[in-house]
């Protein structure tokens, strides 16, 4: 029979790595599941820690606070506090009659001399959860985005970090959004040509909120930083400006950017620059395929992203389910780990445990010598969260997606990559099928249907039903192309194991989980 721990923790990005130091040093029995190697997440991505070179660490921010949660994460796990499983993603979650939650894992790269034709491995069950998986690039159809050389910003850096690539030589950055800067910063400290960043949004918007502005100091900092970065290397920052279309014959060749206003409507001639590569970013949408699975409840933020409702103490609608980090609302690293650190703390002091002086990490005042205890660590929290929130408020205000984005596009931009989907073919499933929302464009015209399950082009199809219908983009909309089941492609065999352990549970008499592997509203696994 499966152990069952008290917390698993899913995410080892700010939030994650957080959360399960902190479980573990107040007592809990923590699992830490994350897909990748080794601990970060986007963020704090890095080369192999084994061959690190101090250039490496460059442009990084919050440095210290990553690597001493890391090595508190390597202490906990030598001790056996913190199991940890690094390289494996889960694709299931459920939730058994005991109220007992089990997660199906599978490794991120397959085991080749593994059998193929070998038991499943046994579920990771624990009495509750804090999910934090992050999110990852919001992106906009444009013509031309499915030549070779156009990319996600965040996968242009997840090359420089993770990998020490360029992934072009003459880079056009554009999009809207503060992470803009750190990208083109790094690429052109990589020794890339920058050739302009392209911001659509005029940044004189933080005025407009300057209680939010003011509320995280440091921010202002690193602008400042990357501004410098900027001018040494003479990278045009041009503002309110859009890449209206990407140029090539087979490949990146040229960006043709235009002027336009508040709403995104052209507002100016265009003009070309020449390109092997453009970097796209329109923010980020955070990752809610197991939150969704579990039905936690969610919202539409002011970023217009679909984030996961929570309380003052992280929890979801869904009892025992924590949720920290992107997932709650985009706002950054900062803000990840003291969500992180909050989910932790609350979920052990709703089981006992964290009693004063258990730990330094669990609410011991800065400088003062005495353990402060949990609910004093819990109301330190809750205030660096809301000052947080409210640059994140700022930051959101300043860099709206520009409402008339669809339209740039033409009948033949495709829309959805995988299906090769195009704006075409949604309008006329709109116009002469009567599709009038997201989910129905999805069933006629197939945008979401590929290999991504719509994580690319969710968000553009439900601007685009919105916009059809003369209306603006709801909660309605961005539900449906949200929720996947599985949460990753997995191997047909492990779909097969879990479908005869099911029926062998049956017939042996043990209780049906309340949720499945069938999850509400959807078929069978």
């Amino acid at each position: 029979m499966a152990h069952t721990h008290d917390v698993i923790v899913v995410g080892a990005g700010p939030a994650g790595l957080a959360a399960a130091v902190e479980a573990a040093e107040a007592g809990l029995d923590a699992v830490l599941v994350d897909a990748a190697g080794q601990p970060g997440g986007q963020f704090w991505r890095h080369f192999d820690e084994d061959h690190a070179r101090p250039e490496d660490h460059r442009g990084y921010h919050g440095l210290p606070t990553f690597t001493g949660l890391r090595d508190r994460l390597y202490a906990l796990s030598a001790t056996g506090r913190v199991r940890y499983l690094p390289g494996h993603q889960v694709w299931l979650a459920t939730r058994g009659s005991d109220g007992t939650f089990a997660l199906r894992v599978t490794p991120t790269v397959p085991d080749r001399n593994a059998d193929p034709d070998g038991p499943a491995a046994d579920p990771v069950e624990a009495r509750a959860l804090i999910l934090c998986p992050g999110g990852y690039d919001r992106q906009l159809p444009v013509p031309g985005w499915e030549l070779p050389g156009a990319m996600a910003v965040g996968g242009v850096q997840a090359l420089l970090k993770g990998h020490r690539t360029l992934a072009g030589r003459c880079i056009v950055v554009g999009g809207t959004g503060p992470f803009l800067l750190p990208v083109a910063a790094g690429l052109a400290r990589a020794g890339a040509q920058v050739a302009a960043v392209v911001e659509a949004n005029a940044t004189l918007g933080w005025l407009r909120d300057p209680v939010g502005t003011v509320s995280a100091p440091g921010k202002g900092v690193e602008a400042a930083q990357y501004a410098a970065v900027l001018a040494r290397h003479r990278i045009p920052y041009r503002t309110r400006t859009v890449v209206r279309a990407i140029l090539g014959d087979g490949k990146v060749e040229a960006a043709r950017i235009a002027k336009v206003d508040r709403q995104g409507r052209p507002a100016g001639p265009e003009r070309e620059i020449a390109a092997d590569l453009v970097a796209l970013g329109w923010g980020f949408t955070p990752s809610l395929e197991l939150p969704l699975m579990l039905g936690a409840a969610t919202r539409q933020d002011l970023d217009g992203s679909l984030v996961v409702t929570v309380d003052a103490l992280q929890r979801s609608s869904v009892d025992g389910v924590y949720v920290a980090g992107e997932a709650t609302g985009v706002g950054g690293a900062a803000l990840s780990v003291s969500e992180g650190r909050l989910s932790a703390l609350a979920l052990a002091a709703s089981l006992g445990r964290g009693r004063s002086g258990t730990t330094a990490g669990s609410g011991t005042a800065p400088g003062s010598g005495k353990a402060a205890g949990p609910v004093a660590g819990i109301r330190r929290l809750q205030g660096r969260i809301r000052r947080a929130r409210r640059f994140a408020a700022a930051m959101h205000r300043t860099y709206p997606v520009p409402a008339a984005w669809p339209r740039w596009l033409s009948d033949s931009t495709v829309v959805c990559r995988c299906e090769e989907a195009t704006y075409g073919d949604l309008r006329h499933a709109h116009d002469d099928l009567g599709a009038t929302d997201a989910r129905t464009l999805k069933m006629l015209a197939r945008p979401g249907m590929g290999w991504c399950q719509g994580r690319i082009c969710g968000y553009a199809t439900a601007g685009i039903a919105a916009c059809l219908g003369g209306r603006t983009v709801t909660a309605d909309d961005l539900r449906p192309l949200s929720g996947r089941t599985p949460a990753v492609p997995v191997r047909l065999g492990e779909l097969a194991a879990l479908a005869e352990a099911v029926t062998a549970g049956q017939a042996d008499g043990e209780p049906r989980p309340d949720d499945g592997p069938w999850i509400a509203g959807e078929q069978p696994v």
